[in-house]
């Protein structure tokens, strides 16, 4: 399978927003990654295929992810960017449907992710905050 792709990384200041977008569409979640240097890959955002979404604690309040389905298309729209989240964002996409987390409450993408149950990666977009 082709990989996925990313698009809309940059540069931008300390407080500045960017917007990702990813083309992925026919998932069960759809989770979007990061990894900075010398640390390890992160989940940050996740949506199911009902548009219900997860968010790490770390972007709650700052990062939004959306689908539109007719695009085929995730997107990440980042907000009060910070220097330490300066990294390589990664799109993912579990077509298998083992990402989603099971509870009575409703069903949800998991957050923190599981990399092993996301069988469809992009090649990553940089996205360098400077202070």
């Amino acid at each position: 399978q082709e990989p996925l792709v990313e698009s809309g990384g940059g540069s931008v200041q300390a407080g500045g927003s960017l917007k990702l977008a990813c083309d992925a569409y026919g998932f069960y979640c759809a989770t979007w990654f990061r990894q900075a240097p010398g640390k390890e890959r992160e989940g940050v955002a996740a949506v199911d295929s009902v548009g219900t979404i997860t968010y790490a604690d770390s972007v709650k309040g700052r990062f939004i992810i959306s689908k539109d389905s007719r695009a085929k298309k995730v997107y990440l729209e980042m907000n009060d960017l910070k220097p330490e989240e300066t990294a390589l964002y990664y799109c993912a996409a579990d077509t298998v449907g083992v990402s989603v987390s099971i509870r009575p409450s409703g069903n949800s993408c998991r957050m923190p992710p599981r990399e092993r149950e996301y069988n469809r990666w992009g090649r990553g977009t940089q996205v360098t905050v400077s202070s």
